[in-house]
């Protein structure tokens, strides 16, 4: 699906850019500090030093509001049933939640906070996506990162599964990886999208960083004349000819024939479940 979604009229400018319609915006608009995603709105949330997420403040028609007591006025899973998982890419963007949940005709109800992360950080998948952009992958670094964490229920967590093919859900260890939102208090348990595909690396064989959809893709293309040759010479020809299965394919072949990708066995080997 890329065509434009219907636009409610309260929307933000945090929705103006849909990955999935508009590739070369991805990740999207990311939100500097906390929110709720509440429907077609962002609601600022303050987490509240050393307290547990129920007592967090969201900022609703001016005035501070206890989180747990705001979800439930909502009709919402409280913050107890939820999932901590950490977002390395357009999941941190509420016009790519907002379109994922759409899509899967669950309301888009769900707090996103700001994190230290330990050792993790947005790196680049060495894979394709259809809509024409070459997607986030956590990657393993040293010192911390700021990335944002979803705290989704769990029909939210079964439709993000879903919108995932190209990556496995895995547990960060808190004794390795540990997950501390601006509250201080460190998360217990905090889901990750490993990628499938390894991660694209620099000429250096260190895993590339995230950065802004036209650059990365102008920095691929400026590494490889068969790419060139395949996609085009820009990240707009890049775009277009990507969303043809064969192309894509033939592309992801290239990364790695080029010594552009690699493996990540220090994340696939994460865990796949808490340990009882």
């Amino acid at each position: 699906m890329s065509e434009a979604l219907p636009r409610p009229a309260a929307l933000t400018d945090l929705f103006v850019d849909d990955p999935m319609a508009a590739p070369l915006t991805y990740p999207g608009r990311l939100p500097r500090t906390s929110g709720l995603l509440q429907d077609d709105s962002f609601v600022p949330l303050a987490d509240v030093a050393g307290a547990p997420a129920e007592d967090w403040q969201a900022h609703v028609g001016g005035q501070a509001v206890r989180l747990g007591d705001h979800l439930e006025a909502l009709g919402a899973a409280p913050m107890s049933a939820r999932h901590a998982v950490l977002a390395v890419g357009s999941n941190a963007a509420p016009s790519q939640l907002y379109r994922k949940f759409f899509d899967s005709a669950l309301r888009p109800v769900v707090p996103l906070t700001q994190a230290t992360v330990q050792g993790i950080a947005a790196g680049v998948s060495a894979h394709i996506n259809r809509h024409g952009y070459v997607p986030a992958a956590p990657i393993a670094v040293p010192g911390p990162s700021r990335l944002s964490v979803l705290w989704v229920d769990q029909a939210q967590l079964v439709a993000l599964d879903v919108t995932e093919p190209n990556y496995y859900r895995r547990l960060l260890p808190a004794e390795r990886h540990p997950v501390t939102p601006a509250s201080g208090v460190a998360l217990r348990t905090c889901w990750v999208y490993v990628g499938r595909h390894g991660c694209l690396t620099e000429r250096t064989g260190e895993a590339m960083r995230l950065e802004a959809q036209p650059r990365l893709i102008a920095r691929l293309l400026s590494r490889s004349a068969d790419l060139r040759k395949l996609c085009g010479p820009t990240p707009e020809t890049f775009v277009a000819r990507v969303r043809e299965p064969l192309v894509r394919e033939a592309a992801c072949h290239l990364f790695r024939s080029l010594g552009l990708a690699r493996e990540q066995p220090e994340l696939l080997g994460l865990p796949t479940r808490a340990a009882c």
